[in-house]
């Protein structure tokens, strides 16, 4: 099958969504020297929403006009980061996921302009994030700290930061670093302090299903790990049907033997419930599925349901 001409690559218009789109742009351009590109950036109604997600319908708020877009015919190819695409139900009917690139850091950075770690700052501290993620393990770990909302790409974030409108910021490293402002970071959280979202550092490309060429040349993209990784990740959020305020954690690696692991928690929103699960397969699909009813059957329904939605 012959490569598209032109592939027009849809995201939304953060500098960092702009970051990602001009690493997709560079690997197309190393698998498939002639194909030429065009960055067609959207605006999406998350990026426009200051209120809580769950108001625009959780995190598809992010993903919506992509997908519009690229059902529409007006973009050929979605970029998203994994951890903002929906997990409680599949990508849209006539869309389908063509590659997964090489997963990034998968671990959470603390920003303080004093250099303190989180074990060092001073009770009360204001600590900005909106994750209830991020918001259930601080109550957990450090409840001394105060959680504070904030909404906005990681720069305005910073910007925020620098203005004084909190202490302290928890972002994502690979964020920090697709920006150029890892120099920002203070600490660097290892999993057990701070459990990552499904899909933490993972990009995935979006093409519509027919588009076989498209679909063709971008899965040259792919990294076969990061696939099998983040696929069990997603299966675990689509069996627990975890929707957008719901605290859940969970990161699969891969084993020297070839085996996935995946270890998984599920936390009340005020993060003095913990449910644990970590399981070992070969099959991503499978993986997924178990470590998801293990952890209902430690109650994982009634935790999450428990949470407004």
């Amino acid at each position: 099958m012959s490569d598209p001409q032109l592939i027009r690559i849809g995201a939304r218009s953060s500098p960092m969504s702009l970051a990602q789109v001009e690493r997709v742009r560079a690997e197309l351009a190393a698998a498939h020297p002639g194909i030429a590109t065009e960055v067609v950036p959207f605006t999406t109604s998350g990026d426009r929403w200051s209120g809580a997600l769950v108001e625009l319908g959780g995190k598809g708020a992010f993903t919506r006009e992509l997908d519009q877009a690229l059902l529409a015919g007006t973009i050929d190819l979605a970029v998203h980061c994994v951890k903002d695409v929906p997990g409680d139900r599949p990508v849209p009917a006539g869309t389908v996921f063509a590659a997964y690139l090489k997963r990034d850091d998968l671990r959470d950075a603390l920003v303080h302009p004093g250099g303190l770690s989180l074990d060092r700052l001073p009770a009360g501290s204001r600590i900005g994030t909106s994750s209830v993620r991020r918001v259930a393990q601080l109550a957990q770990r450090w409840p001394e700290l105060e959680p504070v909302p904030i909404r906005g790409n990681a720069n305005s974030r910073l910007a925020k930061l620098d203005a004084g409108v909190v202490d302290a910021l928890l972002l994502a490293v690979s964020g920090l670093e697709r920006i150029g402002a890892q120099d920002r970071i203070t600490e660097i959280l290892t999993v057990e302090q701070m459990m990552p979202a499904v899909g933490s550092g993972t990009l995935a490309l979006q093409c519509r299903s027919e588009d076989e060429a498209v679909v063709e040349a971008v899965g040259a993209l792919n990294d076969a790990e990061t696939f099998r990784q983040t696929t069990a990740e997603r299966m675990l959020l689509h069996v627990l049907q975890g929707h957008c305020n719901s605290p859940i954690a969970a990161f699969a690696t891969t084993e020297h033997d070839g085996r996935l692991s995946l270890r998984a928690r599920v936390f009340s929103a005020d993060g003095k419930t913990t449910l644990d699960a970590h399981e070992w397969d070969r099959n991503a699909l499978a993986l997924g599925t178990s470590v998801a009813a293990t952890l209902l059957r430690q109650g994982a329904h009634e935790v999450i349901n428990a949470i407004p939605h």
